[in-house]
């Protein structure tokens, strides 16, 4: 059952309550954890302030990179994963290189930015699917050919491009084999495969 419309946005409202909350949290424990890990190796006050915000900074844009490709069909590429990975890792560290030695002062410390990185995520990930969802538009004879930004002559040729991937190989791959090695969505990959099948892509 698809929830309605003011489900979803009181959902997402309490969800986005939680992120803030949880942000002015992050903006004070573990920043002041980087911070003062910076002052141990030799930065100055300046860095030490700056250094923080870069951190968070990659982890937002990761995040909102990741998202927009999203919303056009696509995984988000191994660069704003990488660099998803690696800021998050980042903060974690600070916190756990700051704390009173043994585990339950580590977990104390971490967590706020454990906290933070999965509630974004989650966050995130409710976007995505609501977005996800109302790009979608009522199916009758199957699916419709999937919205693509591009002019209509480079999305034809794409799509006879996936089509002959597709028929090169030994067995047929799913649809959603084909929208892996395009970096599209699995509609998009169905869709390549059912056009490709009736004729429609020859």
């Amino acid at each position: 059952m698809v929830p309605n419309s003011l489900t979803v946005r009181r959902i997402q409202r309490t969800t986005i309550a939680c992120v803030a909350l949880l942000t002015v949290i992050a903006a004070v424990v573990p920043f002041r954890h980087m911070h003062e890990l910076c002052l141990r190796h030799g930065e100055d006050h300046l860095a030490a302030v700056l250094i923080p915000l870069a951190v968070d900074g990659i982890i937002v844009a990761a995040s909102m990179s990741i998202l927009l490709a999203n919303r056009y069909g696509s995984r988000g590429g191994a660069l704003a994963w990488t660099l998803l990975v690696v800021g998050s890792l980042a903060g974690l560290g600070a916190d756990i290189a700051v704390a009173e030695p043994g585990l339950i002062g580590r977990v104390i410390a971490a967590w706020p930015s454990v906290a933070l990185i999965g509630s974004y995520e989650l966050l995130m990930s409710q976007i995505r699917r609501v977005s996800w969802n109302t790009g979608r538009q009522p199916q009758q004879d199957g699916e419709q050919e999937p919205e693509d930004d591009r002019p209509r002559e480079g999305v034809v040729v794409l799509h006879r491009e996936a089509w002959r991937w597709a028929r090169e190989n030994r067995t047929l791959p799913s649809g959603r084999a084909i929208a892996e090695r395009f970096e599209r969505s699995p509609r998009w990959g169905r869709w390549i495969k059912r056009a490709g099948l009736t004729g429609k892509l020859e």
